[in-house]
């Protein structure tokens, strides 16, 4: 994962901040995903060992913790799974349970679209610490110097400055959308262009999974208004 652990001196503020991005997360959705949410997030203060990332907890006690018998916990716990934000890091055996591990880059993922309802200065802290500077201090620090603004002229490209179509493109999707564009779509260059198929770098896999999962429409669009022959767009982390 790369987010940053949330262990050491600033453990804290990253514990609060993402119990933050899931509740507000949650309270934007509808009512299954308020509950999901909801049990996720007891499930991590009630369980959850931040410092070696393990949940080991059995079916009866979770139901208990949720008031619903095992049925829903088995059904739940798979959705959870399903949605990457847990994996079955020990299978349960006679007299052990299962213990799980907690994707946080998974689970945060889900949360980005309601990072800008808590603040600018949240969403600076989370792309910091997905992009893999890691030196947020938490609520109150200097913005990071890896979280560039959009700048048409100056966004990073082949050779390290966008130009030709991708500076074009990149223009159109912050006229359309100006937030997504200096969250995520600034943060890409594009390695190739041919037979119409596209190939962007992100600067980490949390970014590439994050506008492959939820932006590839707009991105896609627009490439597509400016460029007709382009029909797939695949975005990839660079260095991976």
């Amino acid at each position: 994962m790369q987010v940053a652990k949330p262990v050491g001196r600033n453990a804290s503020a990253l514990k609060y901040d993402i119990l933050s991005a899931l509740g507000v997360s949650a309270l934007a959705g509808d009512k299954h995903r308020q509950r999901l949410m909801l049990r996720l997030i007891v499930l991590i203060t009630t369980r959850y060992n931040w410092q070696i990332n393990e949940l080991s907890i059995g079916r009866a006690e979770i139901a208990r913790l949720w008031s619903v018998d095992e049925r829903t916990v088995k059904r739940e716990m798979a959705r959870m799974r399903s949605a990457g934000w847990l994996e079955v890091k020990r299978a349960g055996v006679k007299g052990r349970v299962t213990v799980y591990a907690f994707d946080l880059d998974a689970v945060l993922s889900g949360t980005a679209d309601s990072w800008d309802t808590i603040g600018a200065d949240f969403t600076a802290r989370m792309q910091a610490r997905h992009g893999g500077a890691g030196t947020s201090e938490g609520p109150g620090a200097a913005p990071d110097p890896n979280v560039i603004p959009f700048q048409p002229l100056t966004t990073r490209g082949r050779g390290g400055v966008a130009d030709g179509l991708w500076a074009q493109v990149l223009t159109r999707l912050h006229a359309e959308a100006p937030a997504l564009t200096n969250a995520w779509f600034g943060q890409l260059s594009e390695m190739a262009h041919e037979d119409g198929r596209v190939t962007l770098a992100a600067p980490s896999r949390f970014v590439a999974g994050y506008v492959s999962t939820h932006l590839m429409t707009q991105l896609l669009a627009a490439y597509s208004a400016l460029d007709p022959s382009v029909r797939r767009i695949e975005v990839i982390a660079a260095g991976v």
